[in-house]
């Protein structure tokens, strides 16, 4: 046993528990922890400049590989609840961070102190745990439990609130001894899975649902191999996109209300048999669930219990981790198959496949302004499949979901559930710290770009560099688009003004790229479509060149509509749509 600050204690068993990068800003209320790291030595820190941003840089870490969980650290008081924002997009996608903030000592924390806040409770409703530890005994075990608790069953975010005086008092803790706890992931039995691939084997027309689980639970190779041994086609939901190769025989494409392809929602509605797996019937996939379940059954596959079921009853459910269910999928379908009992599935495929090569909408227009779908059939032409992308929300987001290809799974990096503005520039510099050397290139439009865009000097300082494509109409696209339903209203949502110190932008207001280079990044501006491939080209040499993120605007037409609807089989394509003979 050794003698040592509780904050020292929580510094070692974070090195025990295999943390390596930190992102945070030290105050007050933290410092005698950000002393325990630097007399540690062995964590790198990367130097937020908004307890929002922290959170979501530690997401980006996190979604970016597997195994890794981002930590966030902050001071007490508002920093503290800045980062309350991070936590819900965290746990909304079942994301685990573990975040440590300061607080007042134990005798003033009633009293009123200055930046004292009850964050405990605070951050309650959006994490795993929020805990306020009080003594500095239990802060070795906290951290413990912490870690336990984000890795098992359905992933998630911590909150560790540490008063200013439990991190100064000497506790006894043995570091050299400490094991992290086992992780618990429920497992489904043999029985249940012949259950399920007998009622796929009796349908017709079957569909696999591949959600974000199969991607968290690092099963997408075996998701792959179930389906080709079955041969069932696979639709993947925004957040299990990759976890299937876009140009694969099997994947079926998208379904959903905005971010969809017309051939995945054709593909759902002829299909007669859905089993998901590691998904969670999320509303933008879905739509009404009467359109969406009628004349189907559904076998659902979840780690989280009271998932089954909540968002409507499925013919039959399982609790489990979406690897060891796919385990156990791939061992019984082989079985089958060698027992000749599986059905042959190759016209159900064909038909699917037609659909993937002729419904398709249309990305080559020659407007300028530029139209937005030009922009992501370049981003496929120019950048290869192994290429990152990092995204949040609105028109920019459903655009490229719609238009762009995904290869690999975690290489589509997005906030599925809360999308909040300013997510992306702090979660792409996440996944920079995570993987040093992949293509990572982040799309967002204008108003996304505002939010927090002072984290492009953290890029800068810690030279974090990839490229960040800004699709810029001046307006607030998606809430603009929803307002046609109120009569046209176009209100509250205009960005554009006349800048007066920028008339090469009039019209479009904010000078993007002064900003940009004022913040020690580099930054083009395109007007005319065919130059997108040199900027993208002059992109990438100035990120290896300066090694700081590289902004391209892309000036788009003001309104652009983007084929969204209120259910499946509703889809407007706003002119959009091409359909293509054999």
């Amino acid at each position: 046993m050794a003698k040592m600050t509780a904050a020292e204690a929580a510094v070692h068993v974070m090195e025990k528990e295999g943390v390596t990068q930190l992102f945070g800003v030290p105050g007050a209320g933290i410092n005698p922890f950000y002393a325990a790291l630097k007399k540690r030595g062995t964590m790198k820190h990367i130097l937020a400049r908004h307890g929002e941003a922290i959170g979501h840089m530690a997401e980006g870490y996190t979604r970016a590989k597997a195994g890794n969980i981002g930590i966030g650290i902050c001071t007490s008081g508002p920093a503290a609840t800045d980062m309350i924002t991070g936590l819900y997009s965290a746990i909304a996608d079942s994301i685990p961070i573990l975040v440590i903030t300061g607080q007042a000592p134990r005798a003033r924390l009633h009293k009123e102190d200055f930046q004292a806040v009850d964050i405990e409770r605070i951050a309650a409703p959006v994490t795993k745990w929020a805990v306020t530890v009080r003594e500095p005994a239990q802060v070795p075990r906290a951290f413990q439990q912490a870690f336990h608790l984000m890795r098992s069953g359905r992933q998630g975010p911590v909150l560790i609130d540490l008063p200013f005086d439990v991190q100064t008092t000497e506790i006894e803790f043995d570091p050299d001894t400490y094991t992290p706890l086992d992780v618990f992931k429920p497992k489904a039995s043999r029985a249940q899975i012949e259950k399920a691939i007998s009622m796929l084997n009796e349908s017709e027309r079957p569909l696999i649902i591949s959600g974000g689980g199969v991607i968290i639970a690092d099963a997408a190779k075996k998701l792959v191999e179930f389906a080709e041994i079955v041969g069932v086609p696979v639709v993947p939901t925004l957040m299990g996109w990759g976890s299937i190769p876009d140009d694969h025989p099997l994947e079926a494409g998208q379904v959903g209300l905005q971010t969809h392809h017309r051939y995945g929602n054709a593909n759902f509605l002829a299909s007669d048999f859905a089993l998901g797996i590691g998904n969670r019937w999320a509303n933008r996939h879905t739509g009404t669930l009467e359109v969406y379940t009628k004349d189907r059954k559904f076998v659902h596959v979840d780690i989280e219990p009271t998932q089954i079921g909540r968002v409507f009853c499925p013919d039959y459910g399982i609790v489990s981790d979406a690897a060891y269910a796919l385990d156990l999928f791939v061992e019984v379908a082989k079985e089958w198959k060698a027992a000749g009992k599986l059905k042959d599935r190759s016209a159900w495929v064909a038909a699917c496949q037609k659909n993937k090569r002729t419904l398709l909408r249309k990305n080559d227009y020659d407007n300028v302004p530029i139209k937005p779908q030009r922009v992501y059939g370049e981003m496929n032409k120019f950048f290869g499949k192994d290429v990152r992308y990092v995204t949040s929300i609105g028109l920019s987001q459903i655009g490229a979901a719609q238009h762009l290809k995904v290869y690999n799974p975690r290489h589509w990096i997005d906030c599925g559930q809360a999308g909040p503005l300013g997510w992306t520039i702090s979660a792409a510099l996440g996944v920079r710290a995570s993987d040093p050397t992949s293509e990572i290139v982040a799309i967002s439009g204008d108003f996304d770009f505002q939010f927090m865009i002072e984290e492009l000097a953290v890029g800068a300082q810690f030279n974090l560099p990839y490229i960040h494509i800004v699709v810029n109409n001046s307006y607030l696209g998606l809430i603009r688009q929803g307002q046609l339903g109120f009569n046209d209203l176009d209100y509250c949502v205009q960005l554009s003004f006349d800048n007066i110190n920028a008339p090469e932008v009039n019209g479009y207001g904010i000078d993007f790229v002064t900003v940009v280079e004022g913040l020690g990044c580099k930054a083009l501006r395109v007007f005319n479509p065919d130059d997108l491939p040199a900027a993208f080209a002059k992109a990438r040499e100035l990120t290896k060149e300066f090694k700081v993120p590289v902004v391209v605007e892309v000036i788009l037409e003001r309104v652009t509509n983007i084929p969204m609807g209120g259910d499946i089989d509703k889809i407007n394509e706003f002119g959009g749509a091409i359909d293509l003979a054999e």
